[in-house]
Parts: C-alpha cells; structure tokens; sequence
C-alpha cells in the first residue's frame, strides 16, 4: 500500500481543521497515512507537545523521504507546508496541492507557478481527493 505524506497548517492556524480531518479519513481508505495526527481535532496552533521541535523536524524529514507523494493542503498559508513542498520538489516526490475555492483568497503564485506539483482547486474535499486516489492507486 503507498504510503502519503499528508502536510496542512498547524502553527499557520487551524481554521480547516475540519477539512484535514475529512482528508485524511478518506485517504486512508487507500493509503497508508504517515501524518495521521494532523487529522486530531484536539491539535492547536500551538502544535505537539508531546515531542520537541527537532524531533518533529527530524520525524516529518524522515516521512517525507519515505513516503511514495505528498499531498498538501494549503488553503491556510503555512511556512512549515512550503517548506515541506519544497523538500518534496528537492527528492522527487510527486506532490499535489490542495486549495479550497474561497472569495479574495489566492495560493502563493510560488506554488501555482511552478509545475511540478499538481494544483486541484476544489469546493468539496472528496472530489478533489477522488482525482488524486485515482491517479496515484
């Protein structure tokens, strides 16, 4: 089974949370999901306390070289989601972006212009994630 590497706001904010929730619960019908927790309701912006920071940087570095594509939601601006994109871009993992239809809101043109990672815009989470679980199965 392929394994993805989830990656969505945290410290960014929260405000989708719900949405991650939904994401990952539908993904791992197919995959496995190495990122699981970032589909907690009970996660803040505050992040994990449970691990310091180097070891959250060392764990997710870890995830992202092993996982078979990366799928980011990024309709809340994160640096960490950039970072890990980019990371993703640097080792050759096929990447998808996520980005929820939303009047005045824009992805950064840093993403959206650059064509190596596969831009879904969407208005239903399922739908967008229905193109992603057929082309990656």
């Amino acid at each position: 089974m392929k394994k993805i590497y989830f990656c969505a706001s945290v410290t960014g904010g929260r405000d989708n949370a719900n949405i991650y929730y939904d994401a990952v619960n539908i993904l791992k019908e197919h995959f496995i999901i190495l990122t699981e927790h970032l589909a907690n309701k009970n996660l803040t912006s505050m992040g994990e306390n449970d691990l310091t920071r180097k070891e959250i940087y060392e764990r997710d570095i870890d995830y992202l070289n092993n996982c078979d594509f990366v799928i980011a939601e990024c309709s809340t601006p994160s640096l960490g989601v950039g970072y890990e994109l980019c990371y993703a871009e640097k080792i050759g993992k096929p990447s998808f972006v996520l980005f929820k239809n939303a009047p005045n809101k824009r992805l950064s043109a840093m993403i959206e212009g650059n064509e190596y990672y596969k831009v879904i815009y969407y208005d239903d989470i399922s739908d967008a994630l229905g193109q992603i679980i057929t082309e990656m199965k």
